[in-house]
């Protein structure tokens, strides 16, 4: 019988994986790679995502792998936005084409019925081709030759059917800028490569991940069909089964710590990838707690205490001050309350150094101040 790993033990498993029980000493580039991209709706989303993981990170070394192209902002798994290296674009965007394909057969299929997707995709390309473009011109501009049907849906068959890339200065910190297009062929300066293997994906799937089903693979990838590949892993990995008895998958030697290993205080920013690559996410959030932190318009930025969700979280900017509001799900302890400010004040001071800054618990407080969400807008395309 295979052993079974409980809750607390797969959440353990996952957060070591993520380096969130530990900092890790790498560069920008070795952790984006290490975590096989990461969510991006929210562009500032990964600069307090890696800041929780790595020893040593500046703003500035994520914006200048941005603007030195180094990193790029694509549409990836499941259709959304995703950090990743140049190199990974090449190979992960072309893999992860059956979950864009599928969106525009779900979500778009009324809107596309009748029409030529290889035509709207070649005449965005050409567009691109020549400047890079918002999602509004480059709507405009198709709309002219498909005029009955929405900007936005011919928009959304460019991106799903074409490699498009978001260019700086959108998510560079301190920077910003509205979402404009470039293929990832002129952006990079490379052709995209063949669709990577399947199994080498899952393999970095499980590193980052693991242990997981055959669902929660699926799941973060957006793709379905996934099993065959695990069949074919099987011999090269360890199985256990979790407390329903679902077959979960690993790497024999990937780090699997015990379940009452220190898991101190993190802040994850919005759509960070932790919650959103699981069927079953119990391990690291409880499906009440998911209820509060999954909006109408996209996931909350949230902490963890002791390796579960047990807040949401938000900056506050004005002019001279920078305020952080911690919105607890549960009463803290005294401990726990004085480990969650700890880790906020540092949390301030990465993003408003030399501000004044402020702490506090509960929406009263910051009523009336100038409110900037933590990632900016989202992008949905």
């Amino acid at each position: 019988m295979a052993r079974v790993l409980r809750r607390r033990e797969l959440g353990r498993a996952l957060l070591a994986r993520q380096w969130l029980l530990e900092r890790a000493d790498a560069t920008t580039e070795e952790a984006v790679t290490r975590l096989v991209g990461m969510q991006a709706q929210a562009p500032y989303a990964p600069y307090f995502g890696l800041w929780s993981r790595l020893q040593k990170f500046g703003t500035a070394d994520l914006a200048g792998a941005l603007t030195e192209r180094r990193l790029v902002r694509v549409a990836l798994m499941r259709s959304t936005i995703h950090l990743v290296t140049t190199a990974d674009c090449r190979s992960l965007r072309p893999w992860a084409q059956p979950a864009l394909d599928r969106e525009l057969d779900t979500a778009f299929k009324t809107m596309l019925t009748g029409l030529d997707r290889a035509a709207v995709a070649e005449a965005g390309r050409a567009l691109l081709d020549a400047r890079h473009l918002t999602p509004k011109e480059l709507g405009a501009a198709l709309h002219e030759r498909w005029p009955d049907r929405e900007p936005r849906a011919l928009v959304t068959v460019v991106r799903n059917l074409v490699p498009l890339v978001q260019v700086p200065p959108r998510a560079v910190w301190g920077v910003g800028g509205t979402t404009r297009y470039a293929t990832a062929a002129d952006w990079t300066g490379a052709e995209p490569a063949p669709a990577a293997d399947s199994g080498h994906v899952v393999l970095r799937y499980l590193a980052a991940f693991g242990p997981a089903s055959v669902t929660d693979v699926q799941a973060w990838a957006g793709r379905t069909r996934l099993r065959p590949v695990l069949e074919r892993l099987r011999p090269r990995l360890a199985v256990f089964r979790d407390e329903h008895g679902i077959e979960l998958f690993d790497l024999p030697d990937a780090p699997r710590p015990d379940a009452d290993a220190p898991a101190p205080v993190r802040f994850l920013p919005e759509y960070d990838n932790l919650l959103a690559s699981h069927t079953d996410r119990t391990r690291v959030i409880s499906e009440q707690d998911r209820k509060r932190v999954m909006t109408r318009n996209g996931m909350r930025a949230t902490f963890l205490v002791d390796g579960q969700v047990t807040g949401a979280w938000r900056l506050h900017r004005g002019k001279a001050s920078t305020t952080l509001e911690i919105d607890p799900f549960r009463p803290l302890t005294t401990t726990e309350r004085a480990e969650v400010e700890a880790e906020g004040s540092r949390l301030l001071e990465f993003a408003a150094p030399g501000a004044d800054h402020d702490l506090c618990n509960g929406r009263a407080a910051v009523i009336g101040r100038e409110d900037t969400m933590t990632g900016g807008e989202t992008d949905r395309q």
